[in-house]
């Protein structure tokens, strides 16, 4: 089949290349010639482990290309997927649906024969209706049909998740569009990966929802862990154990610094924006994103008390700032509320990040980047552990606390214990809803 894929964003290109591995003829378009230049030598615009060489190895065997020309990759396509971005719109929280509307009318103009128009972006409920609406009216004439197939792409594991992927939601309005969309996903047909077909607005939904439930999930454990911390019990043993319950399940159940990242910030906040629009209040889903905020001021708190009170001249050596491990991404990631604070509070913060500093320079002024953790710990005050790198998991913890000047660690990811900590010479380990320990002696404002 021919493809084309409209948006070279994350969930474009990774769609686009899988399809194109899939044995589909792809084209990816942009309207960013700097962007398709970019693919075009090759080089991909984003980190995703593996998309690099999937990449390569399809625009080799000529499945895939890339052109800013929207009606060139349109001509003769039989399915035409819209994969561009939909940020929360400023004031009311509700998904922008700008770039969706106009890709719908250039693929209207574009489109010769009948096509299906495959809406990949996240986008709220009644949504493909609307893109249907638009397209009719810019070609009345035009034979085609709209389809809602949402994406479950975890940043970091995006190639995996789609070639064996929990399941492919499909919505569709005719038998036709489903045998087009069936064609495409033949090869996990053929190898029995769960694909559900439903109606439009309900293959929307399923997107918030799954969204708002794995954000419910990260939200809640944040919140048992300061009980846990106020208690004495230890989240990672609370987390185990409810986890083991098969009704719950272990997965999103790691406490940290709060959820970021490209979907469940802007995702919880559309669905609590439709549910507002609809009269249903989403009390839950508001509730979730309001203690997300408080559990990064919160993180924000510990830091403080581990600094003595007082960030102002303190240096501070932050080890990842990307919402999560094996991306890139920046987007609404803890670091960019935790960081800022103690710039502005007067801390010298260093920054280790093995991916980070592309969008990072920008997103975070005022820190010093080092390449190396160990330089980046290099006579600070206090070590913050904000991502849990693979390269931060077996650090020389006994090196590092050699190196800085006051043997403190916020370990905001639990990869730690206390006893790695306290063999490695530390005077302060915290760590979240976990005991911590301070050596007897060594009061948290002393030597800072």
């Amino acid at each position: 089949m021919k493809i084309a894929m409209i948006g070279t964003g994350y969930v474009g290109l990774v769609s686009g290349v899988c399809f194109s591995d899939f044995g589909h003829d792809v084209v990816c378009v942009d309207k960013d010639p700097d962007k398709i230049a970019m693919l075009e030598r090759g080089e991909v615009p984003i980190f995703e482990p593996g998309l690099d060489t999937l990449m390569a190895k399809n625009v080799e065997a000529g499945r895939l290309t890339f052109t800013t020309d929207l009606a060139a990759a349109v001509d003769g396509a039989e399915a035409v997927f819209i994969a561009v971005g939909t940020p929360t719109r400023r004031g009311d929280g509700h998904a922008d649906l700008t770039y969706v509307m106009a890709a719908a009318e250039e693929i209207a103009h574009a489109a010769k024969d009948y096509v299906v128009i495959v809406t990949k972006s996240t986008v709220p409920v009644g949504t493909n209706r609307q893109v249907k609406q638009v397209v009719k009216k810019a070609r009345p004439d035009l034979d085609f049909d709209v389809a809602s197939n949402p994406e479950f792409l975890r940043e970091g594991a995006a190639i995996d998740d789609f070639m064996k992927p929990d399941r492919v939601v499909v919505g569709v309005q005719t038998e036709r569009a489903a045998e087009v969309m069936a064609d495409i996903y033949r090869p996990l047909y053929l190898r029995e990966f769960p694909i559900l077909t439903t109606d439009l607005e309900s293959a929307e939904m399923v997107k918030y929802a799954a969204n708002a439930f794995l954000a419910v999930k990260i939200t809640f454990i944040n919140e048992i862990a300061a009980l846990c911390e106020r208690t004495g019990a230890d989240v990672k043993q609370v987390s185990k154990g409810i986890g083991l319950d098969g009704r719950i399940g272990n997965k999103f159940l790691h406490a940290g610094p709060g959820y970021g990242g490209s979907c469940f910030p802007k995702d919880t906040k559309a669905l609590a924006r439709i549910g507002q629009e609809h009269g249903l209040p989403m009390q839950i889903t508001e509730t979730v994103i309001k203690v997300n905020e408080e559990v990064k001021r919160r993180m924000i708190d510990k830091l403080l008390d581990l600094c003595g009170g007082s960030f102002n001249g303190k240096v501070i050596a932050v080890l990842g700032v990307t919402f999560k491990p094996n991306t890139d991404d920046m987007r609404d990631a803890p670091s960019l509320t935790i960081v800022p604070a103690l710039v502005g509070a007067g801390a010298k913060v260093r920054v280790a990040d093995p991916q980070g500093q592309r969008e990072g320079k920008a997103l975070l002024p005022g820190v010093v980047w080092q390449e190396d953790p160990y330089k980046c710990a290099h006579n600070a005050d206090l070590l913050v552990i904000l991502t849990e790198w693979n390269e931060f998991r077996a650090l020389d913890l006994k090196r590092i606390a050699r190196k800085m000047n006051a043997p403190r660690m916020a370990d905001l990811r639990n990869i730690y214990s206390v006893q790695d900590a306290n063999r490695a010479g530390f005077d302060v380990y915290e760590s979240i809803g976990r005991a911590g320990f301070e050596r007897k002696g060594k009061s948290r404002s002393s030597d800072l």
